[in-house]
């Protein structure tokens, strides 16, 4: 029988009894099973730290970002494919993993010490923390965004029109998810970080760019297909309503000559009818080119929207407006992105959502119009159409009316030469932060001090419109709290005479009920100031028409020469239900030319 130190001696052998290439294989068995069972445990405690139990287990993230997360399309959805914290701030791949984790410890600290342990704490530290997130996800190309979202598979036919375009330019200029999509889970802090760091932020990264996937470009022409045929149809609906009425009005008249003629018979006709075909013409709003077939005039439907405080400072800041860079930077129109959603666009902000502190309830977002444009030798004329809407009180003024005398007013703008991206913006080029009812409107203290400058713009009450080139500074970031624009910057007189008599102006056509105006904005809205309109505006049944005439070439000051071979910027505006000032429904920006099928307004030759 082997005695107890032999025993002792054949254990011992056994973690040495077997060995392969000078290792115990049953040792390292063991310490094999024992790796796997502490990377095992190490993972499963990692893996823990990325569920959304342990994130809101310190209060500080339970009841801030927790609390504005909950809700929102990355918590809930109608796919049910939800994103929790770690799926956009932890990222998959080990290595960036263990780094971010490292990386995280230092929050430790911070947990510690309470460095954002209050409320207020936190809101004083966010934008920080903010900003070390979108560098990080600006770095990584928005990896995880993409672990979920990527170019590849996304269709343009189920994208709004304004996402299918951003997302094109994206592609081919190498910008990356968090440039635009900052605040969809937490609250958006980008309008309180400085814009010059904003603009370096946001800029394309050619490393990003890539090919546009041909999946992407076969959507993108299915559904440019489907747009086109989808407005055919409705130019088509419109043509067969406009001949029917047209017919219509044609069978009236011949009714009433008819009946004249049995009435006045033996005597001569003519005289007699003259007047109810008078009065049929000017049912329909056609004194003016009385003698014009607008069935003949192919129509171009124009929308407008309610654009609020949107002002053209707004509209180049990029704290506040995501497309200030591709309006800038990239040259992009003001209707690049938003021409397909113009109708949603004013909903929104004619209801307060957005850029509107003093909403007018039931006022409508948006007014469908049409605009026929036609020419002879000598003139221009224009004939715009809408439908009537129910009558809206605003509730800040008495009676409800701002503007009791005129129901309805319609203006054209035609852009003159050097107005710094008025062929992007349109008339957005004479809207100004502190012009009348707007944010940095000065009030009267502001414009008695500023005496005889004020005087010179007609400020006695108000700014009015203007354009940049007038004024020798425009406020664009509101710095320390600076007001946006430039009212009391106005230049010399001298450089206002010269942009006048060089064609740097905008040309303002205008239309009322009881009569018209030519004028112009330049360092102020001036009235009167071009040659002679022949103008109607009038109610027939549920639709308001206004007609204006105007001399081709005038050589009167504020009017812009309309000639043959040249395309102008233009824009429209209608003031309906009495009201005046920002509170109106406008057009984005719009070429128009003579005879020109490629214009978006082409005057055709009579």
């Amino acid at each position: 029988m082997p005695n107890e130190t032999d025993n002792t001696s054949r254990t011992g052998s056994l973690w040495r009894r077997y060995v392969y290439f000078g290792i115990p294989v049953v040792g390292a068995a063991v310490a094999f099973v024992a790796g796997i069972l502490a990377w095992g445990a190490f993972n499963t405690a990692m893996e823990m730290t990325n569920t959304p139990q342990f994130c809101i287990s310190c209060h500080e993230m339970r009841d801030n970002v927790y609390q504005e997360y909950t809700g929102t399309i990355h918590d809930v959805n109608r796919s049910g494919v939800g994103a929790v914290c770690s799926d956009c701030h932890v990222p998959k791949d080990w290595t960036h993993k263990i780094i971010r984790k490292i990386q995280a410890s230092k929050e430790l600290y911070g947990k510690v010490v309470g460095t954002i342990s209050t409320p207020e704490k936190f809101d004083a530290k966010r934008l920080e923390l903010a900003m070390h997130e979108w560098e990080r996800m600006k770095n990584s190309d928005s990896r995880e965004c993409r672990n979920c979202h990527d170019f590849e598979s996304m269709l343009p036919e189920k994208q709004q029109p304004r996402a299918r375009q951003q997302h094109l330019n994206a592609i081919e200029s190498g910008q990356t998810c968090i440039d635009c999509h900052k605040g969809i889970a937490h609250l958006d802090l980008r309008d309180r970080a400085d814009e010059e760091y904003i603009e370096a932020l946001e800029a394309p990264n050619p490393k990003f760019a890539r090919e546009i996937p041909e999946i992407y470009l076969a959507s993108l022409a299915r559904v440019e297909a489907a747009e086109a045929a989808a407005a055919e149809a409705a130019a088509a609906e419109a043509r067969a309503a406009r001949e029917a009425e047209a017919g219509r009005i044609a069978s009236a008249v011949e009714k009433a000559l008819a009946e004249e003629r049995a009435k006045a018979e033996p005597a001569d006709a003519g005289g007699e009818a003259a007047a109810p075909a008078a009065a049929s013409a000017a049912a329909s709003g056609q004194e003016v080119a009385s003698d014009i077939d607008w069935s003949a005039v192919e129509p171009v439907g124009v929308t407008m929207f309610y654009p609020g405080q949107a002002s053209f400072e707004w509209v180049q800041n990029g704290r506040n407006h995501g497309g200030a860079r591709p309006f800038t930077k990239g040259g992009d129109n003001c209707s690049t992105c938003h021409a397909k959603e113009l109708a949603d666009m004013g909903q929104r902000i004619v209801t307060g959502e957005k850029l509107e502190p003093t909403p007018i309830p039931g006022k409508r977002g948006s007014i469908d119009a049409t605009v026929q444009a036609t020419h002879d030798e000598e003139n221009l004329y224009l004939r715009l159409q809408f439908q009537a809407a129910a009558h809206t009180p605003v509730p800040f003024v008495d009676g409800g009316m701002m503007d009791p005398d005129n129901p309805v007013k319609v203006a054209m703008m035609i852009a003159g030469t050097g107005i710094e991206y008025v062929e992007q913006a349109g008339c957005w080029a004479t809207c100004h932060n502190d012009n009348r009812y707007m944010p940095d409107a000065p009030d009267e203290a502001a414009l008695a001090a500023a005496g005889e400058m004020a005087a010179r713009i007609g400020a006695t009450e108000y700014v009015t419109k203007y354009i940049a080139e007038s004024r020798s500074e425009i406020e664009l970031r509101g710095r320390n709290d600076k007001p946006l624009g430039g009212w009391d910057k106005l230049k010399e007189e001298a450089d206002i005479a010269a942009f006048l008599d060089g064609g740097t102006f905008m040309d303002v056509l205008r239309a009322e009920p009881a009569g018209g105006d030519n004028g112009h904005i330049l360092d102020a809205r001036r009235a009167a100031t071009g040659a002679a309109l022949e103008t109607s505006l009038m109610q027939d049944g549920e639709t308001w028409t206004a007609v204006i005439k105007r001399p081709l070439v005038t050589g009167a000051p504020g009017d812009v020469a309309i000639e043959a071979g040249q395309v102008y910027t233009v824009g429209f505006a209608i003031h309906d239900d009495f009201t005046t000032g920002r509170f109106h429904h406008v057009s984005l920006d719009w070429k128009m030319a003579l005879d020109d099928p490629a214009a978006g307004i082409n005057v055709v030759g009579r």
